[in-house]
């Protein structure tokens, strides 16, 4: 059985919006592509949110519109792993609160491969 998509829903003056769980998957992947020293998302060189939703990013919409979100990422060698994975964190929490102004309410990366340039 498929599973049904996820959505933060925004009650407003002339009706509702919905962002979908893809939306933020997209957010959470440019944020992370940003930091220096993140060569990619699980990787793979070219981060499609779609493709890589059940194992590298995961996004968990709870219904009371709280997102949490596991990211797994591939630093380039030489990079300080805790510093690297600490930015992403940080561009990722504040990239989804201005974007969709929801506060993440965990934000976790993991990093699962280390590359050299």
């Amino acid at each position: 059985m498929a599973e049904m998509k996820q959505y933060i829903t925004q009650a407003q003056e002339n009706g509702t919006v919905m962002i979908s769980e893809e939306v933020i998957a997209a957010i959470v992947t440019q944020a992370a592509k940003d930091v220096e020293g993140v060569v990619s998302i699980g990787g793979k060189s070219a981060v499609d949110p779609k493709k890589l939703w059940s194992k590298d990013l995961r996004i968990t919409i709870s219904e009371a519109n709280e997102v949490s979100v596991d990211c797994n990422i591939v630093i380039t060698y030489g990079s300080t792993v805790v510093a690297v994975a600490k930015a992403v964190q940080d561009n990722v929490y504040s990239a989804i609160e201005s974007m969709t102004g929801v506060r993440p309410v965990s934000v976790n990366i993991n990093v699962c491969g280390i590359v050299r340039q």
